[in-house]
């Protein structure tokens, strides 16, 4: 980080007073003659008393940071608590200090207006410096830089969904939703470019003839992918993810209905997450999990348990990048005859050859050219 000095930063234009004084044409219906009179200075310019930039104390910062701002605000810290934002709800956030002693916390004025990608400034998992203002609220002042961040793209802004985390749990279900590899390499993309460890674990596989499941587990481990089969009906494979999530700071992600508050509850019963059901006649999930949330674990470490989606937009990957992050496909990227192959219609294209003659899973590659068109699943 470089040395704090002043910076010029960008910010939303979202307040201010208007440039002109009034209404002239209106003005000048109701009383013409006091027009020749009027202030021929006034300034007309849509920039308001208030532009979009404005001068800051801070660091500024490296986009690889994954922090969605461009500088760090600096602020006195006697007084300022640091602690780790357990979940977000509207412009109220819940921290966690030090101590263990939690504050529902209201957002910085200027941090809220700094110009970003982001739809929220703060996010589950942020380390922040914050004032107390009793015992039980306060302000945060400044999100210290983050790592490890799972986002996805809506509505083209970066919606940030846990930063801070090492271990993402890409959960899937055998059955009821039916299994969606497309999205589980979705946020398998998401993890490589974010360096976050990814785990799959496949539950609800009481329900299934595992044996079936075969062909899906070896291509994901073949890759050097770790897969568990669970059920948190049965309890089978939980131990092995206790194991796995012991002393990591791990956020759980999949669509709605395949399970992800069912395995923590059957973790750790004391988290009292809420369940439903799957819809019968859509075979869809109903949404129980309405914002990200940080809970500890008895092992050590943190889990975060997330809303269930049903479309995952990569954020901040363009077309070129896809190949890079499929594990399968990289070694035979370099080999294409044309630099600039996308691997879709090009002649000697070695990731092509490569699915003929059976050394890539066809359906991987499908995989890729249906993220590399833009489906969202």
């Amino acid at each position: 980080m470089a040395k704090k000095k002043k910076i010029r930063a960008d910010f939303r234009k979202n307040r201010g007073t208007r440039a002109r004084t009034g209404d002239f044409t209106r003005r000048y219906a109701q009383a013409p003659a006091e027009q020749d009179d009027a202030v021929q200075g006034e300034r007309i310019s849509g920039k308001g008393e208030l532009t979009r930039k404005r001068t800051i104390i801070g660091d500024e910062l490296v986009k690889s940071d994954a922090s969605g701002f461009d500088v760090r605000l600096e602020g006195a810290e006697q007084g300022r608590l640091h602690g780790r934002v357990l979940c977000v709800q509207g412009l109220v956030s819940t921290v966690e200090a030090e101590d263990g002693s939690v504050f529902q916390c209201a957002t910085r004025r200027i941090l809220r207006t700094l110009a970003t990608d982001q739809r929220h400034v703060v996010a589950a998992g942020d380390v922040v410096l914050f004032r107390p203002a009793d015992h039980v609220e306060g302000i945060i002042e400044r999100i210290e830089p983050r790592h490890g961040v799972l986002s996805r793209a809506v509505r083209g802004r970066q919606h940030v969904i846990v930063a801070n985390v090492d271990q993402l749990l890409i959960v899937a279900s055998a059955a009821e939703p039916y299994l969606k590899p497309n999205l589980i390499d979705r946020y398998l993309v998401s993890a490589e470019k974010a360096a976050i460890r990814p785990l799959i674990v496949i539950n609800k596989v009481d329900l299934v003839e595992r044996a079936s499941l075969a062909p899906l587990v070896g291509a994901y481990s073949r890759m050097g992918y770790r897969v568990v089969q669970v059920s948190a009906t049965t309890g089978f494979g939980l131990d092995r993810l206790r194991r796995a999530l012991a002393g990591r700071e791990t956020v759980v992600a999949g669509q709605s209905g395949v399970g992800k508050s069912s395995l923590l509850n059957a973790i750790d019963p004391g988290f009292r997450l809420r369940v439903a059901s799957v819809s019968a006649e859509s075979q869809k999930g109903r949404h129980t999990t309405t914002t990200a949330r940080l809970f500890p674990l008895a092992g050590g470490g943190y889990v975060v348990d997330t809303p269930g989606i049903r479309q995952f937009q990569l954020w901040d990957v363009i077309p070129a990048e896809v190949a890079g992050y499929y594990r399968d496909l990289r070694p035979f990227v370099g080999r294409c005859r044309f630099p600039d192959c996308t691997h879709t219609h090009e002649a000697d294209c070695a990731v092509k050859n490569a699915v003929a003659d059976g050394w890539l899973d066809a359906r991987r590659y499908e995989s890729y050219c249906h993220l590399l068109e833009g489906d969202d699943t």
